[in-house]
């Protein structure tokens, strides 16, 4: 995690519990930022991106699948669910839809310790680093959601953030549309490719200093797009 304290979210309704969890994971090393609420995590998230989320399924004001959802929908973060739920259904739909890890409550505070671990070494490959040179001039600063262009930052919204971040981590490779939709729209019910082509018309028009002529996100001849390289060199 790039020499820094990894962020946690932690989401449960339980005060007691989540005090005890907070002090552990500090003393531990983490970052944590707390939540009882899922309004509450879903502010939280879009005040800070963290590194994982620790998320109980019942909380008082949404379901926690529903906040799964809304998280996934805004970057490909990962969660451990922390729940009393112990039927086998619900625990097997959260880890195909959006579950890194399952624990059960009662659980014992090292077994979580090590799952966390275990998920933060896991997708450390995929979570991107605080500020990612991807292209000659560009730096992305995902957690942050901002596109450094030369100097100038500018902000992206969730979407354009995921769009972006996509093209990244396939470092110069193209991305077909359909790749892009199934990456950044997964959540969505009836995702369109005109959903790609209005992100990349919208991003141009933001980073672009040419719009017309881009620098950045280039379109691949036979259908869709990838980002120029770290060093600049265009591919053919």
């Amino acid at each position: 995690m790039s020499g820094r304290a990894p962020n946690l979210l932690l989401v449960d309704d339980d005060a007691r519990l989540v005090a005890l969890l907070e002090d552990r994971l500090r003393r531990d090393g983490f970052d944590v930022t707390v939540a009882t609420r899922g309004g509450q995590a879903i502010s939280a998230l879009d005040r800070k991106w963290p590194d994982l989320v620790i998320l109980d399924l019942m909380l008082p004001d949404m379901r926690g699948e529903q906040v799964a959802a809304q998280i996934k929908r805004r970057a490909d973060i990962p969660i451990i669910v922390l729940s009393a739920v112990t039927d086998v259904t619900s625990r097997t739909t959260a880890i195909r839809d959006f579950a890194e890890d399952y624990l059960v409550k009662p659980f014992h505070y090292p077994e979580l310790h090590v799952r966390v671990e275990r998920v933060l070494r896991r997708m450390a490959d995929r979570i991107p680093s605080e500020e990612q040179a991807v292209a000659a001039g560009m730096v992305l600063a995902l957690r942050r959601r901002e596109a450094i262009v030369n100097g100038t930052k500018f902000k992206l919204t969730p979407v354009e953030a995921r769009f972006i971040g996509a093209l990244a981590a396939a470092n110069g490779q193209p991305l077909t549309t359909e790749q892009l939709l199934a990456r950044v729209w997964s959540g969505a019910d009836g995702a369109d490719p005109v959903y790609v082509w209005v992100t990349v018309r919208r991003l141009r028009q933001k980073l672009e200093p040419d719009p017309a002529n881009p620098a950045f996100i280039h379109t691949v001849p036979g259908g869709g797009y990838r980002l120029g390289d770290p060093s600049g060199n265009e591919q053919a």
